[in-house]
C-alpha cells in the first residue's frame, strides 16, 4: 500500500509559516474519505459523517478569518496519474493571507474539530497555490495576482 498523508509536517508547516507575499492564498484539497470513521476513543461514525462533523465545527472559525470555497467538485475518474489514487472530494478553499491559514491551524476550537478530520480522513493532499489571472491558453498565466 502507498504512503498516505493526513496532516502537514513539521518542516512543510514551518516554510509555509515563512512564506513572505501578501494576498490571498488558494489550498487545492484532494481527499480519499474512510468507509468507517477512526476515533481514538473508539467512537462509532462514518468517514463521510466524521468529515461533515469537521465541516460544521470548523466553518465558522474558517468564515470569521475571511476563508471562503472559491472551487468544489467530485472527482470521476484519473485520466492521467496512478490508477491506484482515487479522490472522494476535490476542493479550492481561500484564504485572506498565509497568517489567515496558519491562525486556523492555531484556533482551539479549530484544533478540536481537526479530530473529526483526522477520523474520517483515510488519504490526502493540500496544495498551497497562489493565485493568479489565467491567460488564453493551457499553461499560461499573466502572472498577476486573482
Amino acid at each position: 500500500m502507498s504512503e498516505t498523508y493526513i496532516d502537514p509536517t513539521k518542516d512543510s508547516f514551518a516554510a509555509f509559516r515563512e512564506m513572505q507575499r501578501d494576498g490571498p492564498v488558494h489550498m487545492l484539497n484532494l481527499l480519499k474519505i474512510r468507509k468507517t470513521a477512526t476515533y481514538d476513543d473508539g467512537r462509532e461514525a462514518s468517514g463521510a459523517a466524521a468529515y461533515a462533523a469537521y465541516g460544521r465545527e470548523s466553518g465558522p472559525i474558517f468564515r470569521r478569518l475571511g476563508g471562503r470555497i472559491v472551487w468544489s467538485g467530485r472527482p470521476e475518474l484519473m485520466l492521467i496519474g496512478p490508477q491506484d489514487k482515487v479522490w472522494d472530494l476535490a476542493f479550492i478553499a481561500e484564504y485572506p493571507s498565509v497568517q489567515a491559514f496558519v491562525d486556523m491551524l492555531r484556533d482551539p476550537d479549530y484544533r478540536k474539530a481537526v479530530e473529526h478530520r483526522t477520523a474520517g480522513v483515510q488519504d490526502s493532499r493540500l496544495i498551497c497555490m497562489q493565485p493568479t489571472l489565467p491567460g488564453a491558453g493551457f499553461g499560461e498565466t499573466t502572472d498577476e495576482p486573482a
